[in-house]
């Protein structure tokens, strides 16, 4: 049986590791490149690193500050944030990434995740999806670090994603994101029933029970930020509580 992994993020607002509470309310959770070499020595499986205003601001992902995380760490590597070409990602693993990314670039031209795939290989290529429950019931995709709605519902959008190349889903709940009250079970499952690539689950870890709860199900992985920066919940704490649970963590 696959291991299921645990991962840490790092959400980047001006060269700072940053946390807030479904998508507001930022505050500051440190320096990132300490963060990282912590993470990495604590047993994560992953890292990942989401520039968050990159696309509001129109610029490019902080290549310098990847490249000093990779430095310091020797776990897979995701970047993302302001991703929009071959040449960003071409860069980016330049700078040390291993996986990098993809959210609103590929969402506004989906013809980006063929591009990337063909490149890079699928395997390189993160398909994040920031999704909100409407009052119909269903999951629809959100753009620009979630402040731009769209009529397109997320388990759609994950089946495209992945019949264009994207070798793994990074799905966020905005609805549970920095809540920590468990992550959102129905959408995680569902787009992980409907595609043939490991999902991330992300939003919502508070407890090792929330972990255990999504890794009991279809997830593959479950990322988490605020509880791992403020050092609720520590990484080889919550491996043994997986562990001793009989879900196989490395």
């Amino acid at each position: 049986m696959l291991t299921k992994r645990i991962i840490p993020c790092l959400d980047i607002k001006d060269g700072r590791t940053v946390k807030g509470t479904n998508f507001v309310n930022l505050r500051d959770a440190g320096d990132p490149v300490e963060l990282a070499g912590f993470y990495a020595e604590q047993g994560a499986d992953e890292l990942v690193f989401l520039d968050i205003t990159a696309t509001n601001e129109k610029r490019k992902t902080l290549a310098s500050l990847v490249n000093r995380i990779a430095h310091a760490i020797n776990i897979p590597f995701t970047v993302g944030g302001g991703v929009s070409s071959v040449e960003d990602v071409r860069v980016l693993l330049d700078a040390g990434a291993d996986k990098i990314s993809v959210n609103t670039a590929a969402f506004k031209r989906p013809d980006l995740i063929n591009e990337l795939a063909a490149a890079f290989g699928s395997q390189c290529i993160v398909l994040a999806i920031d999704a909100k429950k409407h009052e119909d019931g269903n999951w629809y995709v959100y753009l620009n670090g979630g402040t731009v709605s769209t009529a397109v519902k997320c388990t759609d959008w994950a089946i495209e994603g992945v019949k264009r190349g994207a070798g793994e889903i990074l799905l966020t709940s905005m609805d549970h994101d920095g809540a920590k009250n468990g992550f959102a079970l129905d959408i995680t499952n569902s787009v992980s029933s409907l595609v043939s690539v490991p999902v991330i689950a992300s939003g919502g870890g508070g407890t090792p029970a929330h972990f255990l709860e999504v890794l009991s199900q279809k997830a593959d992985a479950a990322l988490a930020a605020s509880i791992f920066h403020f050092k609720e919940i520590a990484i080889p704490d919550l491996k043994a509580f997986l562990r001793n649970r009989q879900i196989p963590v490395r």
